[in-house]
């Protein structure tokens, strides 16, 4: 689905013969070299779905004839450049000082790149800037921080957080198509940014697994996290949930998949509430290990309150696991209430949408039915399809000539 808002300013230009999109047949980018900025890379401990949106389009770019260059953050220990799938790293400081270092990257290589996608997770990379005239850029947004700015960072970061991601990313790329991955994000885009480029929806696709391995786990029924233990996503509150129904479900368990700096205090949490027994923290675990373990769910459950979609939603959904999650932008688009899962709604409690999930949930025939539309909805989203859209972007922007600011 491609939505288009706002007025393209783009000026007609011819593309150099010897890059044109389309030269190599059924690879519609041959020859086309692209430099994709994102804030963290795939292997890193607090990657999430904006990193596996980034690498599985990287992926698709390569296998459409493009060259592609990851540039993003670096965390000790890592390389600062190697190759990986075809895909060149470049690997560069730290939380903040990426948003510097990446653009002095850029500026003293800006003649290598036909084309820049450049994810602002908030705070932008301004590569239209310091790209050449010619190169063409789209920015990537998954969802608006303004919010997140204020709940995790001091105040007077959070103020310059807000100006960068508004008045500032507004004007700096109001001659780019952005991408983001939701009807939601759109909105937030348009509304609470004033954003004043194209925006186009091109959602996160879904791997579904071709086998899944039979896995005992402890509980019944299961709840399960997965994803980045961070601060935003309140995996306290799914902690919380052994406790606040232990009365109604007694062997009910919750387990939590994935790694990152709130392990801890997660840990510390279920030592003090004493549920050691009935939350396990399983951290980081193989592909395989992770799809079992959420296949013998009954339920996901994610307690953020700040997504742009929600990519374990739909990996949920393609094992036949139905979510529960808030009724926020993002999560509303990827949840579909009362059919793939169930929204927490303004005044109601997690832990009551939780427990009329898991009642629901009790008749084997209801069960099923979830499940089916869980699956069918998880099939509609595949990273061919958003890879092909993104290509299909880049070789419009190749073929009217509409650089950074042209």
């Amino acid at each position: 689905m491609v939505v288009f808002a706002g007025e393209h300013a783009d000026t007609a230009r011819t593309v150099a013969p010897e890059r044109r999109p389309g030269a190599g047949g059924d690879q519609p980018l041959a020859g086309v070299r692209i430099a994709m900025l994102n804030f963290r890379e795939p292997q890193q401990t607090t990657a999430g779905g904006a990193e596996e949106y980034a690498w599985q389009v990287s992926r698709f770019l390569l296998s459409q004839g493009a060259s592609v260059m990851f540039v993003t953050g670096r965390q000790r220990g890592q390389r600062h450049a190697e190759t990986r799938e075809g895909i060149g790293l470049r690997r560069m400081g730290n939380a903040y000082l990426v948003y510097l270092l990446v653009p002095l990257w850029l500026l003293f290589h800006r003649r290598r790149f036909d084309a820049v996608i450049d994810t602002m997770n908030g705070i932008p990379f301004f590569s239209p800037l310091v790209v050449s005239r010619r190169t063409r850029v789209l920015c990537l947004v998954h969802h608006v921080h303004d919010r997140q700015f204020d709940a995790f960072l001091p105040r007077w970061l959070a103020v310059l957080g807000c100006f960068l991601e508004g008045s500032v990313a507004r004007l700096l790329y109001r001659r780019c198509v952005t991408i983001t991955v939701s009807e939601s994000s759109r909105a937030e885009l348009l509304g609470k940014l004033r954003w004043l480029g194209p925006v186009t929806i091109v959602p996160n696709g879904c791997v579904v697994p071709a086998k899944v391995a039979p896995v005992e786990v402890r509980g019944d029924p299961v709840i399960v996290y997965t994803g980045r233990l961070v601060g935003h996503k309140r995996i306290d509150r799914v902690v919380d949930l052994a406790g606040e129904l232990a009365g109604s479900w007694p062997r009910l368990a919750v387990h939590i998949i994935g790694r990152g700096p709130e392990r801890e205090s997660l840990a510390r949490r279920i030592a003090r509430g004493g549920l050691d027994g009935r939350v396990r923290l399983h951290g980081f675990v193989p592909e395989a290990r992770k799809v079992a373990l959420l296949g013998a769910a009954r339920l996901n459950v994610t307690a953020s309150e700040f997504e742009g979609w929600g990519l374990t939603v739909l990996e949920a959904a393609a094992l036949g696991v139905p979510t529960v999650a808030y009724d926020v932008a993002g999560l509303r688009d990827s949840v579909r209430d009362g059919v793939t899962g169930w929204l927490v709604r303004d005044g109601e409690k997690l832990a009551d949408v939780v427990e009329r999930a898991l009642a629901e949930l009790e008749s084997p025939r209801r069960r099923a039915e979830v499940a089916e539309a869980c699956r069918a909805w998880a099939r509609e989203f595949t990273w061919a399809r958003t890879g092909a859209n993104i290509t299909e972007l880049i070789v419009t922007k190749l073929q009217d000539g509409g650089g950074a600011y042209k």
